[in-house]
């Protein structure tokens, strides 16, 4: 028999803290069926009835995820996994990161082809011990989600049963959150090498006037940049380019642009300041103390070889509880960015920037952000080949006092 079901795009909301850390996660969804989907608790009730406020609920560790269960920890031995890439050198391990789980096919009940991670807890020269529990089995969660759009009824053949929370848990969602009990190596094997080793100003000494990130996404970082900048401030824009992704309605800033290249700075008519400067060789800016009262950093975190240094100057020329805020992508320049980048899960880069802030130890209160799903524009040169929008990760801090 035929059913008649709503259609409609819904965005979810996740609010989970860490140790020294809060966090966000948003995951859009374009077609949510809502007689046949399912949401936790009492949203499958609740959703389909709103008016597109957000709707929340709270649970507790182990509730969305599987509860964390010591069984799940196993020690190995390292010559059971498969480290030995077809092409290119074998995979190293290194304590506290996260790898997918098919490297340990055929142990611990692990099939090949298994994507999801797995934790290194620790490791010497003959075994491994990984963590297969989710990474926020431990975590009590605040899921929110509301209705974006209602798209009309369409008729109802059956079909396959979505569980569209789990499908959001599952793409990652707590791989930014350092491991309160396992130190993570980050900066083992030449982290900071990257496959072009030329001097950055030859890199860019020819302008690039072009956007890295689709429209959509740029509107996401618009957004988050909306909530921490005010008439009237003193802002660093850092590595900047001939655009600076400001939000709209915001007037009188008074914008410093760092760059590494005169032509695109000199493109941007929102810069009042502009500074070619290399952070890769100085990484020591030329600026005051507690001089601006906000810093952001756009699509470029990745590029930068000695980050600990220039987080710490970001402390010291920030004002004390001004925002450090480092917003990045899945795409960048491949010759360019460093070697740890590229070999990370998107999640886990937020923990790097985290142990960027935390390093530098002049920053606190610690946040991250993460918007992924949304469509793709129509008009984007490659709508025919990605469905979604560059997704969008956000990492901040506050200048310590």
């Amino acid at each position: 028999m035929n059913r008649v079901s709503e259609q409609a795009a819904v965005e979810l909301r996740l609010n989970w803290t860490s140790p020294g850390a809060t966090h966000r996660n948003h995951h859009y969804f374009e077609s949510i069926n809502c007689w046949r989907d399912t949401f936790p608790g009492s949203l499958s009730r609740r959703l389909p009835q709103s008016n597109g406020e957000w709707l929340s609920e709270q649970f507790s560790a182990g509730e969305l995820v599987a509860p964390y269960t010591s069984t799940s920890i196993h020690r190995l031995k390292t010559t059971a996994l498969k480290l030995q890439q077809r092409h290119g050198p074998p995979i190293r391990l290194f304590r506290g990161r996260h790898y997918p789980r098919h490297l340990a096919a055929g142990t611990a009940g692990i099939f090949p082809g298994d994507l999801k991670p797995m934790r290194v807890l620790d490791l010497d020269e003959d075994t491994v011990t990984i963590d297969l529990n989710h990474p926020l089995a431990q975590t009590p969660l605040c899921l929110a989600a509301r209705v974006v759009r209602r798209s009309g009824h369409a008729e109802e053949h059956g079909g396959r049963c979505n569980e569209p929370v789990m499908d959001a848990l599952g793409a990652g969602i707590g791989l930014e959150a350092l491991h309160p009990a396992a130190e993570t190596d980050f900066f083992s094997d030449e982290p900071f090498r990257r496959l072009d080793p030329r001097a950055d100003p030859d890199f860019y000494a020819g302008a690039r006037l072009v956007q890295h990130i689709d429209s959509t996404a740029i509107g996401q970082i618009s957004d988050i940049y909306s909530r921490f900048l005010e008439p009237g401030m003193k802002v660093l824009d850092l590595m900047s380019s001939w655009t600076s992704h400001l939000p709209d309605g915001i007037d009188g800033l008074q914008l410093t642009g760092l760059g590494l290249n005169i032509d695109e700075l000199n493109a941007n008519e929102h810069l009042a300041e502009r500074i070619v400067h290399d952070l890769n060789a100085r990484p020591l800016m030329p600026f005051a103390d507690r001089h601006f009262d906000a810093v952001i950093c756009t699509v470029s975190v990745e590029y930068l070889v000695r980050p600990l240094e220039v987080f710490r100057e970001l402390g010291r020329i920030l004002k004390p509880g001004a925002p450090a805020i480092i917003t990045f992508s899945d795409r960048w320049f491949p010759t360019k960015a460093i070697n740890l980048w590229t070999v990370l899960h998107p999640f886990e880069r937020m923990a790097l920037v985290f142990e960027y802030f935390r390093g530098a130890g002049n920053f606190r209160s610690l946040a991250s952000e993460t918007r992924r799903e949304l469509p793709r524009p129509k008009d984007d040169k490659y709508a025919q080949r990605r469905a979604f929008s560059d997704p969008v990760f956000a990492v901040w801090g506050y200048a310590s006092p």
